[in-house]
């Protein structure tokens, strides 16, 4: 990933609240896009100008070829608010996020964690992020339906991890249960992918917990009930379950590894 600074300049006389409904708008347009990453965007004024600092995919995600319909929009916006087209700067590249897929991926999933800030969609041949403006648009011309549910998931993946109230259950059961309505939409989704890209789409289904580690080796699909999906060796040195049918893949229980 990369650091970038945009500033927007002022060409006549405007106000805080019109240039920070413009740029906050670009920033909301741009995140559903998948070309800039994160969820809160620091905007600072100073001088006359509007700066931010931002998490990119790529150096060339900004790009006008990748921008959506909606981006489109809010920077025609950024005139009524007496802005510029903003100015880009690289910073340089981020340290400690990892380095977007450059290659075909002959199978993909959708992954993520709360600890993740880039795509949830992921080659899995190296388990690198692609970004998401590399696809046809899912929905309604962006991917703002993908980050919605990236956004969900971690925020149960969060309540689980920090089982400290009575939530973690329930949170638990979206990310592992196939019948939650997390998986329903995730799902969904990983087939609207899969029809648009061509590619295999999978989607991951957390496990944790299980009686013992044989009971795991034997688990079947939760979704079809095939014994099946165990794999010989786990792909990635994670994912020992794959249900071809069902489009599935899950790990060996985090309890019993």
């Amino acid at each position: 990933m990369f650091v970038t600074e945009l500033r927007f300049e002022c060409f006549a006389d405007t106000t805080i609240d019109a240039a920070e409904k413009a740029i906050n708008g670009l920033l909301e347009a741009l995140r559903a896009n998948g070309q800039i990453l994160g969820r809160e965007f620091a905007v600072a004024f100073n001088d006359g100008e509007f700066r931010v600092r931002l998490l990119l995919p790529e150096k060339t995600s900004l790009s006008n070829r990748y921008n959506s319909p909606w981006v489109k929009v809010t920077l025609a916006g950024l005139t009524t608010a007496k802005l510029l087209a903003p100015r880009e700067k690289l910073i340089g590249q981020d340290i400690n996020s990892e380095v977007s897929n450059t290659d075909i991926p002959s199978w993909q999933l959708l992954y993520t964690s709360y600890v993740h800030m880039c795509s949830p969609l992921r080659n899995g041949d190296n388990l690198l992020p692609i970004p998401l403006y590399k696809l046809p648009a899912t929905f309604n011309g962006d991917h703002k339906r993908i980050i919605k549910w990236q956004t969900e998931w971690q925020a149960c993946d969060e309540l689980q991890m920090a089982a400290a109230t009575k939530a973690e259950f329930a949170a638990l059961d979206e990310i592992t249960q196939p019948d939650s309505d997390l998986f329903r939409r995730g799902w969904d989704l990983r087939g609207r992918i899969e029809y648009l890209t061509n590619t295999p789409t999978y989607y991951y289904l957390y496990r944790v917990g299980g009686e013992s580690l044989q009971a795991e080796l034997a688990r079947p699909c939760p979704r079809c009930g095939s014994h099946e999906w165990k794999l010989e060796q786990p792909l990635l040195d994670m994912f020992h379950f794959r249900c071809e049918p069902c489009r599935i893949v899950s790990n060996l229980s985090w309890d019993h590894q």
